[in-house]
């Protein structure tokens, strides 16, 4: 009889010891499987003008590649951060507008100032798909050899 008993009781102790370490990890940090490896190539149109980009442009640079939209809330969080690293030039800051009309990103960069050297227009939101996007802002650091060295979720 009493071993009917243990066996619900363990069973639900173990349940509150998984819950009780899911509740303690940080929900902003998400593991990217892509730390490590090359970025994805891709070639895009930029936002300004008819050239086009790819990260193959800046190998033998360190650089910070931000997903970004005029609709995203939490990027006018972020921006002014932006900006002021932009203002150091510590490293090259490169933009990918995410599933935004050109027009509209144009006019946000005109109002809260632009910390990009360039922009690439994700339309369709692929690019992001190949970097693991899991919503806007998104910000990755990205050495010399085009090796994703990290990667930050949200402002």
């Amino acid at each position: 009889m009493k071993k009917r008993f243990l066996w619900p009781l363990g069973l639900f102790i173990v349940l509150v010891g998984f819950l009780a370490v899911g509740l303690n990890r940080d929900p902003s940090v998400v593991p990217s499987p892509l730390v490590g490896k090359p970025a994805p190539a891709f070639e895009l149109p930029r936002l300004e003008g008819d050239q086009r980009f790819a990260p193959k442009d800046m190998l033998g640079q360190v650089w910070m590649f931000n997903v970004w939209a005029s609709w995203c809330v939490a990027c006018r969080e972020e921006h002014p951060v932006l900006v002021a690293l932009a203002r150091e030039k510590l490293l090259p800051i490169v933009g990918l507008n995410y599933k935004d009309q050109p027009g509209d990103a144009t006019l946000w960069l005109q109002r809260h100032g632009n910390p990009y050297g360039l922009s690439a227009v994700d339309a369709d939101g692929r690019v992001g798909i190949d970097y693991g996007v899991y919503g806007v802002p998104e910000t990755y650091v990205i050495d010399k050899a085009g090796v994703i060295r990290f990667k930050q979720i949200g402002p």
